[in-house]
């Protein structure tokens, strides 16, 4: 509850926990604390767990995968990380910079771009996010890149705006998958995130930022 969490994840979280302990109180010898600790970790696996395996980019075909989420959440940074992590797995990757409505958008992911020594593609000129993440799609495509990451423009809320590019972005560069970047630090706040985003494209993975 401290940690804003909602009420019917903690009591999700307390049944699990008691019915795994009760179980394990059957067993001879075991430790009580070593349980407890293993039945937290468990039942917060089981809330976790969506029951279905990640989208995984393959080296030799080319996937698109869209990163949406509000501004401020950690949504650029994320694509650089994200974009590093297959390029070690020996992925040839690239990132498009969709985002025109934040002022340093472009400037912030071709830094990180040239920092991970990833293929960026922006523009300074055309200020229509749909042309650009198309076009970007189009060029990388082209080049063979195995892995096309395209960063869309966020707000500070939900808006009906970043709702109906996002879903003209979708549209345009039909991803593989999209992933939704959400900040720990919004609490609750990010249910109703959540849901709105999902509501309007197909989200098929999560990151969560500032966990710390």
């Amino acid at each position: 509850l401290q940690a804003d969490v909602n009420i019917k994840i903690v009591q999700k979280l307390k049944a699990s926990i008691n019915a795994e302990m009760a179980a394990a109180d059957a067993g001879q010898g075991l430790n009580r604390r070593k349980m407890a600790q293993q039945a937290v970790v468990n039942s917060m696996k089981k809330i976790l767990d969506p029951g279905v395996k990640p989208f995984m980019p393959k080296k030799g075909t080319t996937s698109v995968v869209m990163f949406v989420g509000l501004q401020g959440s950690g949504k650029t940074t994320s694509c650089t990380k994200y974009a590093l992590y297959f390029q070690k797995k020996g992925l040839k990757v690239g990132l498009v910079c969709a985002d025109t409505f934040r002022a340093g958008a472009y400037d912030q992911l071709k830094q990180n771009a040239a920092k991970a020594k990833v293929r960026f593609y922006g523009s300074l000129t055309e200020s229509d996010p749909v042309v650009i993440a198309r076009e970007g799609v189009r060029e990388l495509r082209a080049e063979k890149y195995d892995l096309i990451i395209v960063d869309t423009s966020g707000r500070h809320k939900q808006e009906a705006a970043l709702f109906d590019e996002m879903k003209q972005v979708q549209d345009a560069v039909v991803p593989n998958d999209i992933v939704f970047v959400m900040s720990a630090t919004d609490g609750q706040g990010v249910h109703d995130q959540a849901t709105q985003f999902k509501a309007k494209v197909p989200v098929g993975s999560v990151i969560v930022t500032k966990l710390d």
